[in-house]
């Protein structure tokens, strides 16, 4: 009878070995994406690329360098993206464990009473109703992956847990990006400060100038009255400038994880960017945007949860098996009480509500919603390092014409100022038009200079750069 039942057992595996012989899943292939044209108006084929070179190089500021590994250190979104790894890992290693056959253990014993109520037996027989049982057995089961029903859903999970690393390293260079035009902004509002607070002397100054000239019969009360209008004018930017420093300086700190307080910085006339802003072709995108990275993985993980709606209209083939010891008496536990029972056998869905079906429509539209994500992040990709490259373009021809143009503005004030004090060429509206537009020059010369640095982050960024 033993020799029977394995003769079933083997024909059993025979016909799964046979069934399985015809693929379900299908082979990962990756989707033709459009990669041309990205970086628009580049045409370059060198693949040199910034985003290999390291954030510390990028980055030679001391004081921005020991901000940026700080914030590598403690930032709180880079540590909750470091613990969706961990808990994706252990979903990858469920998956995994999956493919072995599971195991439990069990140890009971019962005492069981039947009621003998209605019961008429004869007088003098007395039936025992009270019984004892003693059982201890071990289970197991096992599916056998015939339909790749638990490789697909391995693959699934290790493409989630690959994209869960791509997202953390895309907060990384998002992080990094985020002090570095944190940092920069406050040194270019610490620099925007200290004009106007020179400014506000010289209009202090202007204001003594021109009560001496009207005590001179040189200009009249107008003149005086417009010259303090103008200090306080350049007076009430001063506690804007302020706050704004103070808010830049609190959200820096929570980029480090720190409580609201002052940051150690440099000065902006001190920092000098790279120059060399090499962008390499766009295929390169797929390798060094996390971001791009992590949308691959999405994808990758949709299209073997595809696989895996498929299985589900094919047989499944499972093994059970019991064994252990059984008495009900427990002086015989360990004598003639073992007991066994193996069980294999193929489950085929039939009936099962339209199930199967909505599961693999909804599998196929995900996949074709993660593709279209896909696409859509290499694009915003592309638009991103084009608009940085053509920030910095623009930051650079903006800096020599700015020069010029401050030059000429301080040339203007010093010509009216002189005529004013020594001639009647000229009034006080002359000087005070000059100034405003030399004060306004030199703010928008200090956003020039923040313009360029930051269009060098956000490349840095585009590209990739900062995980390596």
């Amino acid at each position: 009878m033993i020799l029977s039942y394995k003769k079933q057992m083997f024909t059993l595996a025979l016909a799964v070995t046979v069934f399985a012989s015809c693929r379900v899943t299908k082979p990962y292939e990756s989707p033709q994406l459009k990669t041309m044209g990205l970086f628009r108006e580049q045409t370059s084929t060198d693949s040199t690329t910034m985003a290999n070179t390291p954030w510390q190089t990028v980055f030679a500021d001391p004081q921005l360098a020991g901000l940026i590994q700080e914030g590598l250190d403690q930032n709180l979104d880079l540590k909750n993206a470091v613990q969706n790894i961990v808990q994706s890992k252990a979903t990858l290693q469920q998956s995994k464990a999956a493919f072995f056959p599971t195991l439990t253990a069990d140890v009971n014993a019962s005492r069981n009473k039947q009621s003998q109520a209605g019961l008429n037996f004869p007088p003098g027989i007395n039936i025992n109703t009270l019984t004892n049982s003693f059982k201890a057995q071990l289970s197991t089961s096992w599916e056998a992956d015939i339909w790749g029903k638990l490789s697909s859903s391995k693959r699934a999970a290790l493409a989630t847990y690959f994209q869960t690393d791509a997202a953390k390293r895309a907060v990384q260079t998002q992080l990094i990006a985020d002090i570095a035009t944190n940092y920069y902004t406050l040194l270019a509002l610490d620099s925007q400060l200290e004009i106007t607070q020179q400014t506000l002397k010289s209009r202090i100054t202007g204001v003594e100038t021109m009560k001496a000239l009207k005590e001179g019969a040189v200009v009249n009360g107008a003149a005086v009255v417009q010259s303090e209008a103008s200090r306080y004018a350049t007076e009430v930017t001063i506690p804007d400038l302020k706050r704004t420093i103070r808010e830049t300086e609190n959200a820096l700190n929570i980029l480090l994880a720190r409580a609201p307080g002052p940051i150690n910085r440099g000065k902006l006339q001190n920092q000098n960017p790279t120059s060399d802003l090499k962008i390499g072709v766009p295929t390169q995108l797929l390798e060094n945007r996390p971001d791009v990275q992590a949308a691959e993985f999405a994808f990758r993980s949709a299209f073997e949860n595809t696989n895996l709606a498929r299985t589900y209209f094919y047989p499944s083939f499972t093994i059970t098996a019991t064994g252990g010891l059984s008495s009900l008496d427990l002086k015989d536990f360990f004598d003639k009480s073992v007991f066994y029972n193996l069980l294999g056998g193929l489950t085929q869905p039939i009936f099962n509500k339209g199930l199967n079906k909505a599961r693999l429509t909804t599998a196929k539209s995900v996949q074709e919603q993660a593709v279209n994500s896909f696409q859509k992040t290499l694009l915003v990709a592309g638009r991103e390092v084009s608009d940085a490259l053509y920030t910095y373009q623009t930051a650079v021809e903006k800096e020599e014409a700015r020069a010029k143009q401050i030059a000429a503005l301080q040339k203007a004030v010093d010509y009216t100022q002189e005529l004013l004090r020594y001639s009647s060429a000229t009034n006080y509206t002359d000087v005070l038009t000059s100034e405003q537009s030399l004060l306004a020059a030199q703010l928008s010369g200090v956003n020039d200079r923040l313009q360029k640095l930051q269009s060098v982050v956000n490349l840095y960024r585009a590209l990739g750069g900062g995980w390596k």
